[in-house]
């Protein structure tokens, strides 16, 4: 991956946990991988879990950022959320899937989050 789409990605990331925090969420982690695959943002809304995908483009050309989220990619962030859950100990909490998109063109980005984006998938 090249250093600009890097930079993209992180600043993508930085601005969807900014977002977040302005809407009442507690960010717990960004960027947790493991063997089976990465969540962008893990977070709590009140009581709940919040797994975040974040999907950005530099325009709308290809379409919504949302879109991007297919049932592959909900599969992985659902094992990778399970992983998450049962080695923390929070297998009992509630949790649900989010996923901030946002489009970078011009000088105004277009950022939204959308509450509970898809359900659990199960592998």
């Amino acid at each position: 991956m090249s250093d600009d789409r890097r930079q993209f990605g992180q600043s993508s990331e930085d601005a969807a946990a900014k977002l977040l925090r302005q809407h009442g969420y507690e960010i717990v982690k960004q960027n947790y991988r493991t063997k089976t695959g990465e969540i962008d943002i893990i977070a709590k809304d009140g009581e709940t879990l919040v797994f975040v995908e974040v999907k950005a483009r530099r325009s709308g050309s290809f379409g919504h950022p949302k879109y991007a989220v297919n049932y592959r990619k909900q599969q992985k962030i659902s094992k990778t959320a399970l992983w998450y859950m049962k080695t923390s100990g929070q297998m009992h909490c509630s949790a649900r899937f989010d996923v901030v998109s946002l489009i970078a063109s011009g000088k105004n980005p277009r950022i939204e989050i959308l509450k509970n984006a898809f359900a659990l998938v199960c592998p």
